[in-house]
């Protein structure tokens, strides 16, 4: 059933989910990826970012920002390695802010609610960074994010999301319930890593966008996609 990339629904891509709903799920999804060590791959991009450039300040947008703990923990990097982070956060959905203004009070960020393809053409960040997103997006709309990272990146673009496997899946599935995460959550998990990605996935989606990108392989069970900014 993962030859493919599936295309069943998620229950938080529906927007009548309600905040409370919403809120006990992004809440349990913190704890997944803090789990899984779904931070680090960005973490160890925008270091090599910083050493490449040499830059001691830059502009992060986060794509899909959910809770805001990605760019929470941008702003401890920042913080840690003496770079001067500008953070924004892009999602469509309303609760994301709302609950991202509430469990990371005083984080100096700025939200963007919006699909990100009605975002100014004009708004560009040096760095763009998208965790745990794009298994959202059908093929078609993944070509065509892949150039919209490129063109809103100054410097880098960095994209980090599932692979689609049998261990993983089943280590979810027995996870989330052991733990007694929230029903979204249990639901949303194995479909999530259903919607991922094998490298075949990935290659025939960069060759169709067009965009210089280099593919990685990250522990666990992730792929990484990531290029320089357009001109």
């Amino acid at each position: 059933m993962l030859r493919a990339r599936s295309s069943a629904a998620e229950i938080m891509d529906d927007a009548a989910q309600d905040f409370p709903a919403f809120s006990s799920a992004l809440r349990d999804l913190e704890r997944i990826n803090r789990l899984s060590l779904a931070y680090r791959p960005t973490l160890r991009w925008l270091d090599a970012l910083a050493r490449r450039t040499g830059a001691r300040q830059l502009s992060v947008l986060d794509v899909g920002a959910g809770g805001g703990d990605m760019l929470a923990r941008v702003a401890d990097w920042g913080a840690r390695r003496g770079v001067a982070v500008e953070l924004a956060a892009l999602d469509r959905s309303p609760h994301a802010e709302a609950h991202a203004r509430a469990r990371h009070p005083g984080l100096p960020v700025r939200w963007i609610t919006a699909d990100l393809f009605d975002l100014d053409p004009a708004e560009r960040f040096d760095a763009a960074v998208c965790a745990l997103f794009t298994h959202h997006l059908d093929d078609d709309a993944l070509v065509r994010f892949l150039r919209w990272m490129r063109a809103r990146a100054r410097l880098g673009w960095f994209i980090s999301d599932l692979h689609r496997h049998p261990i993983p899946w089943a280590t979810v599935w027995a996870g989330v319930r052991l733990l007694r995460m929230d029903p979204m959550v249990v639901h949303d998990s194995t479909v999530s890593i259903a919607r991922g990605f094998s490298r075949a996935d990935w290659e025939g989606l960069v060759a169709r966008a067009g965009v210089p990108a280099e593919l990685r392989w990250a522990f666990p069970f992730r792929w990484t996609v990531s290029g320089e900014g357009g001109a």
